[in-house]
């Protein structure tokens, strides 16, 4: 397809870039400069990938910063409020060191336009756009998810499961964000910048949702683990009986106990022999104590006592049927069905 029926479905509504997903992919003025050079030397462009929706909308699996860039250089990008974002200034590049301060077009300043030549190679020129069918399963797009910043950085599971949220349902998204930035959790998770940077606060967020009322038995089936949350994050996202009310009441309410209770120590290792919590993050301990208090938060109020969930919290890291699952070479799948129900029991009310 040309770029300018590419921009004239854009227009119309037809193709869907989510612009939640800039958050994840960041291109900075040179690369986005390459991009349009390449377009006007004739360079191919790679294929880009989309998922027809039920309401025969495109949604861009692959190929997202291409289009970003090429859609705000012409000056029709929108953010996620429907609000068209300042057009792309170009900067100087290799073979057309001409580009630098150039726009697609400039009323008060024609110079600074590209001018209608090279108006009209970009908006001819071709991209080759594979179509994934609606019939097509999620983990289809999941899948093609791991190419969506193609020439950058891999992305994290949890980014990567993001996407595939906001397609299905980008409220839930929103929802699972506002709740990461919840300042009782953040304070009681203290993460490091870079699993900050790689959404790893979402994917906690995501494991409290799912892990919080999970059926032992079930927590007995995961195997891997990246699928299974994909797998139950996406049911519970397009499930309209899911309880949001509910589940938000027992994460604001879990994690307000615990800033009073624990604080920044909340997951951290408790050395016995130096009687006090260090370290950093422990994904162990949040399943232990985030998921204990959490099943049974009901009763964790203004009147709980922090005494009792410190003590609990230290007494851990003496306990044999804790230590023996929290080693680095515990898998996952053996790791989550003895850590939860053993915290709900040491939880218990």
């Amino acid at each position: 397809m040309s770029i300018g029926e590419l921009l004239n479905m854009y227009r119309d509504g037809e193709l869907d870039i989510h612009p939640e997903f800039q958050r994840f992919y960041r291109w900075t003025d040179v690369q986005k400069s390459r991009l349009i050079e390449s377009l006007l030397l004739g360079i191919p462009i790679p294929s880009i990938f989309v998922a027809q929706r039920k309401d025969g909308v495109w949604d861009v699996i692959d190929g997202l910063q291409r289009l970003s860039t090429i859609f705000e250089f012409v000056g029709v990008l929108k953010d996620d409020g429907g609000t068209v974002l300042p057009a792309l200034k170009l900067v100087g590049t290799k073979y057309l060191p001409s580009l630098d301060g150039k726009v697609w077009e400039s009323v008060d300043d024609p110079e600074r336009g590209i001018g209608g030549t090279y108006q009209l190679i970009v908006k001819r020129s071709k991209i080759d756009v594979k179509i994934i069918l609606r019939e097509s399963d999620e983990q289809a797009k999941y899948d093609l998810f791991q190419r969506l910043n193609t020439g950058g950085s891999p992305l994290s599971d949890q980014e990567l499961r993001n996407c595939l949220i906001i397609t299905v349902n980008p409220d839930f998204y929103r929802w699972v964000n506002d709740l990461a930035q919840y300042p009782p959790f953040r304070e009681c998770i203290s993460l490091s910048e870079r699993l900050i940077e790689e959404q790893y606060d979402l994917e906690l967020v995501t494991r409290f949702i799912i892990f919080r009322t999970t059926p032992p038995p079930d927590l007995r089936r995961i195997g891997d683990i990246g699928e299974y949350l994909t797998n139950r994050v996406i049911d519970i996202a397009t499930d309209t009986t899911f309880d949001r009310e509910r589940e938000e009441s027992a994460f604001k309410a879990t994690f307000s106990y615990l800033q009073r209770a624990l604080a920044d120590d909340s997951f951290r290792r408790f050395d016995l022999q130096k009687a006090r919590f260090q370290g950093a993050f422990l994904l162990s301990a949040f399943e232990f104590i985030a998921l204990g208090i959490g099943h049974h938060y009901e009763h964790y109020g203004e009147l709980a006592d922090p005494e009792k969930v410190r003590e609990a919290a230290r007494a851990a890291w003496a306990d044999p049927d804790f230590v023996d699952h929290v080693g680095t070479g515990v898998r996952a799948s053996l790791r989550i069905p003895a850590i939860i129900p053993l915290g709900r029991t040491r939880f218990a009310p």
